[in-house]
């Protein structure tokens, strides 16, 4: 039998009993130690609003004030009912609490105790709860507004490293969390002023029901009917308007607390008598006014004494402050100079990225610099792309760098460099444009097609004309996604594959722990993934690497191998990967290039005598095939058409590591990485010698 949890009933329990006070009559004893309990929740209420440093830390307040309402009106209807039913009994008929409200605090006068409670509700309803409702009103329209601020602070955070997946999850969750308390507090301010008119009304009726009741049914005169159940009704009402008031105090103490880590009384204290200046001229004014006639001058005079005495003390204890004397320097000595440790010897950044300082307010945080929202959308586009995580941009400001000027640096090395206008758009010539525009002319730094910088008013000119038109953030973001994904091997270490291994783990956690490092060494996975993705295949299927891995490594450990068995496995990903964005449906053949018989006789006689890792081509037939595979690969990509190039599968590691620096978009499959669902199309012949 699962254990009780008495906590977890106390909310149920509470929300069933404020309800059965609404319909079931309770005697006076019981309504004696309601109303008790209900001064003794406000002032519980009160001193956690006094002691709270952060309105998050009394989120549950809303729900507070909510119940305390409730809680306040079942007992006006139980003792409505109480005080007709039994009113004529005398002024206890509603029990002691309300008859010490109604007789000693307001010494039995029912005219005295209707004004009492009416100031008590103007106090409550016009004051304190109607500005209490309004600060909370506007803090939540002003948290609303700044929560887009706040999370692109905590994204920028994020991206530069200041903090973790963890902190960022919290500080948003924060965040959120203030919005949703001051539209509570907003909401929840309106229970309370509803809870004044209802006192009003309910006021009336017990003073008008009771002289009915009184004089109807217990033949009482008018003048006894009036004085009784009017203290009954007064005191009633006071016993639940006192408690509404403190709550209400607390609320407005709540919403116009400013985030400290002080309480109220340590904030107040030290703010209000810090200054002893500030308490020599009140108390100065205090002296003033007790020394004019007909005032009363002890307690002017008492209070500008005290206040004067309070003052001196603080310029007493300032002084003694100021004259301590500073400790003595130490004495320079060897030992002052620190030993050189490890800590001197700075990591380099895996992927660094510096800006001159025309182009800071793109990555500072604190101006809302719109590229640290890019890199984040980098990050992670590639990590859906390739398949791994790649390690975080360290962004910094360099001065020796040419005010619009950015570098790109991996491992600490400069790779890339560009030049970038804030406030301009760069205007690139994508091949097709029917016009020229005036600016700045310059290459694109990602994929160095010609660009203009133009003003920003000219963007719908430019795009009229044909020009792709984009904004500073985006060119450098773009190059730096470009230098990422073409350098992506280099930035998968041990360490990433490790947590790629882990991040795999939490699916298939039996495949992992049968597989490594028993059966694949973690040296020949890194080896094979890197090998992947220089040749731009992606390792987002893991699953299929490693079980093709498995099934081969006992035969073979040669990474070249091994690639080319994986890749085999991936063949369906690879050719959908080669061909996409073309066009080109399911059903179609695939329009594929091919080496001429004898060209390809000759390169696998090469690799059948060398091996494939010292293959080499005879300098004019190597020269030859480049040519050719250009000039082909430049017919293709102007005609929009994909260049797929199909080989053998012997020679597609070594024509591919030959081709690919000199013709990036040039893919090279070999026959066997292609499904057997799909049939091919040779659309062009690279010849031999020629």
């Amino acid at each position: 039998m699962p254990k009780l949890n008495l906590s977890k009933l106390a909310g149920p329990i509470l929300i069933i009993m404020i309800l059965s006070m609404m319909i079931l009559p309770l005697p006076s004893l019981i309504l004696d130690f309601l109303f008790t309990f209900n001064i003794a929740m406000s002032i519980i209420v009160l001193m956690v609003s006094l002691y709270t440093m952060k309105p998050l830390e009394f989120s549950a307040f809303p729900t507070v004030l909510l119940l305390t309402t409730l809680l306040r009106l079942s007992l006006n209807v139980a003792s409505t009912r109480v005080i007709l039913l039994d009113g004529h009994t005398g002024p206890d008929a509603a029990g002691k609490v309300v008859e010490a409200f109604g007789h000693f605090l307001v010494g039995g006068n029912y005219a005295i105790g209707i004004l009492v409670f009416i100031i008590l509700v103007v106090i409550n309803f016009a004051v304190i709860t109607k500005g209490a409702g309004r600060i909370a009103e506007v803090s939540a329209r002003f948290t609303l507004d700044a929560m887009p601020g706040k999370q692109m602070a905590i994204d920028a955070d994020l991206n530069a490293g200041l903090i973790g997946e963890e902190e960022a999850r919290k500080r948003r969750t924060t965040i959120a969390q203030e919005a949703e308390f001051f539209g509570s507090m907003d909401g929840a301010s309106k229970f309370v002023r509803g809870d004044a008119v209802a006192g009003i009304i309910i006021m009336l009726l017990n003073v008008i029901g009771g002289l009915f009741v009184g004089m109807l049914q217990h033949d009482l005169a008018f003048g006894d009917a009036a004085k009784t159940y009017t203290l009954l009704t007064i005191g009633d009402g006071l016993v639940a308007q006192i408690p509404s008031l403190i709550i209400s105090t607390a609320a407005g103490i709540v919403v116009t607390r400013v985030d400290t880590n002080e309480d109220i009384s340590t904030q107040m204290l030290g703010q209000l008598f810090k200054r002893g200046q500030v308490l020599y001229i009140t108390a100065g004014l205090l002296g003033l006014f007790g020394i004019i006639p007909n005032m009363p001058h002890m307690a002017f005079l008492v209070f500008a004494a005290g206040i004067a005495a309070i003052g001196y003390q603080l310029d007493k204890r300032a002084k003694a402050e100021a004259s301590k004397p500073a400790p003595p320097p130490p004495a320079p000595t060897a030992a002052a100079v620190p030993e050189v440790s490890w800590a001197d010897v700075q990591p380099v950044d895996m992927i660094g990225l510096e800006v001159g300082y025309r182009l800071i307010p793109l990555v500072d945080r604190n101006q809302d610099g719109e590229l640290l929202r890019k890199i984040r959308g980098i990050r992670k586009k590639i990590a859906q792309d390739l398949g791994f995580l790649v390690p975080a941009v360290h962004i910094r400001d360099n001065l020796e760098l040419k005010p619009n000027t950015y570098r790109l640096a991996l491992k600490g090395v400069e790779v890339a460099e560009g030049e970038a206008f804030t406030g301009m758009l760069l205007a690139i010539n994508p091949g097709r444009v029917h016009g020229q525009l005036t600016g700045t002319q310059t290459k694109d730094p990602a994929f160095g097609l010609p660009a203009v910088w133009i003003d920003a008013n000219k963007r719908e000119e430019a795009q009229m004309l044909g020009y792709t038109v984009v904004d500073t953030s985006t060119v450098i973001g773009t190059h730096l996604s470009n230098v990422i994904q073409s350098h992506a091997a280099e930035l998968l270490g041990r360490e990433e594959v490790q947590q790629l291994l882990d991040h795999v783990g939490k699916q298939h956690p039996k495949l992992i722990e049968d597989l490594i490092p028993k059966v694949i060494p973690l040296g020949i996975l890194h080896r094979v993934l890197q090998g992947l993705l220089l040749e731009e295949v992606h390792i987002r299927d893991m699953r299929t690497i490693l079980e093709t891995l498995a099934e081969w490594i006992p035969k073979q450990q040669n990474p070249e191998e091994l690639i080319g068995h994986v890749r085999v496995a991936l063949g369906r990903a690879i050719v959908q990967q080669a061909y996409s964005g073309f066009g080109i449906k399911d059903t179609d053949a695939l329009p594929v290039l091919a080496l001429d018989p004898n060209l390809e006789n000759i390169l696998l006689q090469a690799t059948q005598t060398k091996g494939a890792e010292g293959a080499g081509f005879e300098p004019s037939l190597a020269d030859n095939l480049l040519q050719q595979t250009v000039k082909i690969v430049q017919q293709r990509e102007q005609s929009g058409q994909p260049s797929v190039l199909m080989v053998p599968g012997p020679l597609r590691g070594i024509l591919s590591r030959f081709l690919r620096r000199a013709i990036p978009s040039l893919k090279i499959l070999s026959h066997s990485e292609v499904p057997d669902t799909r049939s091919i199309q040779v659309v062009a012949i690279i010849g031999g010698r020629g």
